[in-house]
């Protein structure tokens, strides 16, 4: 199985072969009674927060192999919940209002007619990620779903955030609870695919063909992220799935690979977690629907956010 390095192939623009990386945008929610009706393509019509798309899931059985896909291979059984997701990745406005502080290295000379305040959040680790997932919930009462040795509490998990350091303790996620969180490896691809899981009518990047129109990468970022939501939305109303940061995901990375006996979730344990989509500093080979990528929860880079979810019960 071959890994992305891309804490440094994407700063160096490499197109070579894929080896191991780090990890680590949501947004745009409210509280229920601001929840308004929307309707996207390949989603359920419900009550959802502003910014956010409803999604339905669905069970990939394992009958064949999606094309180029690791996740949803031939044997393996893989269930994707009904979801709430939203459109964008967590932008610096919306990290600031929850965290209280804004880590991001792109906080200056936003390109024209652009603002820093809606340029993604970067500079985040996964910790500090699922720690925004929860106090988010808390602010808007939701359940969080994170505990750290059984703990839902932020204020007791003993993590200074942005600080380079780690969360002591078992970290587990209820995903019955109806909070923000990160999306499992196996939502995003599924998600960044338009939900098709079949072998026909592919994309290479998430929602078409053209990387032009569609991400903000090496080729068209002049350098820097850019403002969510400017670019090509794919067919699920979800916006810079491919390109602008990278994305944290919930699940360890297998150095082994995933097998038709891994769960939904992946690998039960390890020293990595997932990311995905490529970012401003990437080549397009790594702004695919289908490349993996892996890198320690406590790394910061200009070049890693994260997007949220919910589960819905609906």
């Amino acid at each position: 199985m071959k890994k992305v390095l891309f804490t440094l192939a994407a700063i160096l623009g490499l197109s070579l072969a894929l080896v191991a990386t780090s990890c680590g945008g949501g947004g745009g929610g409210s509280d229920d009674d601001d929840e308004t009706p929307v309707a996207g393509s390949g989603s359920t019509s419900t009550s959802v927060p502003e910014g956010f798309v409803a999604v339905q899931g669905t069970t990939f059985n394992g009958a064949i192999t999606v094309p180029d896909s690791q996740v949803f291979i031939e044997g393996r059984t893989v269930i994707i919940p009904n979801l709430l997701v939203c459109d964008h990745e967590v932008t610096q406005a919306e990290y600031q209002a929850v965290m209280l502080s804004n880590p991001s290295s792109f906080k200056n000379t936003p390109a024209t007619g652009e603002t820093q305040a809606n340029r993604p959040v970067e500079s985040v680790s996964w910790y500090d990620a699922i720690m925004y997932c929860n106090k988010r919930s808390a602010d808007d009462g939701r359940t969080p779903c994170y505990k750290v040795n059984g703990n839902a509490d932020t204020d007791q998990w003993g993590y200074t955030p942005h600080a380079g350091n780690s969360i002591s303790g078992t970290i587990t996620c209820d995903f019955s609870a109806n909070g923000y969180r990160l999306p499992t490896e196996a939502e995003w691809e599924y998600l960044a695919r338009g939900g098709n899981l079949t072998n026909t009518n592919q994309t290479t990047y998430s929602g078409t063909g053209d990387i032009g129109n569609l991400a903000w990468y090496s080729t068209t970022s002049d350098d820097k992220t850019h403002e969510v939501k400017k670019k090509t939305k794919n067919s699920l109303d979800l916006y810079d799935m491919s390109g602008n940061v990278w994305e944290c995901c919930w699940d360890w990375y297998d150095s082994d690979g995933i097998t038709a006996s891994t769960p939904s979730t992946g690998a039960a344990s390890g020293s990595s977690r997932v990311g995905r989509g490529g970012g401003w500093n990437s080549n397009a080979s790594f702004c695919t629907v289908s490349i993996r990528s892996d890198g320690n929860p406590s790394y910061r880079g200009s070049h890693g956010g994260f997007r949220v979810v919910c589960s819905r019960s609906e």
